[in-house]
């Protein structure tokens, strides 16, 4: 008789390739590139082929900035030059040699940027977002995007999902999560908009599916996937009631784009990167009736998960990406398998900002050697 683990643990088809398991490695932003946004060599391709050790595993990258004008934080990756084309290659090439998967996470910052890094970058970017409401932690001359501007990033992204194939990546995620740029557009507390990326549900959620359908577009829908955090207050995000929002973008993507490798959502229990106390989360934050809506294509569920967690996940067909466990558990997939004892993560050096250095990044032990 199998154990309950075993589900955990079976294959599972995304896209257009085949998993050995569903534990799926995260995107976790590190700032581990220079200050032109090249990915730090070979420290990246160590750290990514660590988490790939397990055959068959899938992780997601780090956000990478679309380009320069989307982004607006020091030494994060991007993907847009020759140059980070070069070195993403080196990556993705180490993780292929561990017999893994890796997709990328197209990242645009929107009013969450800081705008001195942004003007420094390039006085003439314009410090944009869905509307001009401006973060209470933030600076600046925020304006909404031209509708002439939100065609421009409709270019961005696809163009840098061609980038991140022609850089070996599987496949991108489209970051639509944690208060950036797509989920500004999505919520009613950025989207102040009266044209027609704004008002009505199906106009706040105009962006979001039109980046999505370039993106198909441009690499296939296969090699296409969207995050989104529905419940999180994270950078002053949130609305009553999410779900009539999600619902009918949830909706339209399996309408649109039956084919697209997964859809990955955060738990409601997650706000960024931090847990929500206990007995914070309401009784009606779910995401099971998007789930049911997605069904029953592949999904990432994300955000605080134990073993035990996990292994129920699964059960329903789930994939399950760890983020903090997985920094300091890089063989973390086999020490699930076999109910290895976790090492914990030390919060103090997962933002070493342009820190070129193995220290809290690739420095953690294994324990498979001990199997």
């Amino acid at each position: 008789m199998s154990s309950p683990a075993s589900k955990l643990f079976e294959p599972l088809k995304i896209g257009t390739t085949v998993l050995q398991h569903r534990i799926v490695l995260a995107p976790l932003t590190r700032y581990k590139a220079s200050e032109t946004h090249v990915p730090y060599l070979p420290l990246v391709s160590e750290y990514y082929a660590q988490r790939a050790s397990k055959p068959g595993t899938l992780l997601i990258s780090e956000g990478t900035f679309i380009a320069a004008r989307a982004g607006g934080y020091t030494h994060v990756p991007g993907i847009w030059s020759p140059e980070q084309i070069a070195a993403w290659k080196s990556v993705t090439a180490a993780v292929h040699a561990k017999g893994s998967v890796i997709f990328m996470q197209l990242w645009a910052l929107g009013r969450s940027a800081n705008y001195q890094v942004l003007h420094a970058e390039d006085p003439s970017f314009p410090y944009v977002s869905a509307s001009d409401v401006l973060l209470t932690t933030k600076n600046g001359p925020l304006r909404p995007l031209t509708v002439l501007e939100i065609k421009e990033y409709l270019d961005l992204y696809p163009q840098a999902a061609r980038n991140a194939i022609e850089a070996g990546f599987d496949g991108v995620e489209i970051h639509g999560a944690n208060g950036y740029l797509i989920e500004q557009f999505l919520h009613e507390v950025t989207n102040k908009r009266t044209d027609k990326y704004g008002g009505s549900i199906e106009n706040r959620a105009r962006f979001a599916l039109e980046v999505v359908d370039a993106v198909v577009a441009a690499v296939g829908a296969e090699r296409t996937a969207i995050r989104f955090s529905p419940w999180s207050r994270f950078q002053e995000m949130g609305m009553p009631d999410p779900l009539p929002t999600y619902s009918y973008v949830v909706s339209q993507l399996a309408a649109r784009h039956p084919e697209l490798a997964y859809l990955h959502l955060v738990e409601p229990r997650v706000n960024g990167n931090i847990t929500r106390e206990e007995g914070s989360v309401g009784a009606q934050e779910s995401n099971d009736p998007l789930r049911a809506l997605w069904a029953p294509r592949p999904m990432i569920r994300a955000g605080g998960f134990t073993r035990e967690g996990a292994v129920e996940a699964a059960q329903s067909g789930d994939l399950v990406a760890f983020g903090r466990l997985y920094i300091s558990n890089p063989d973390l997939p086999t020490r699930l398998e076999h109910d290895i004892p976790l090492a914990p993560y030390d919060r103090s050096t997962f933002y070493l900002v342009g820190e070129n250095s193995p220290r809290g990044y690739t420095d953690q032990h294994f324990a498979s050697a001990a199997l």
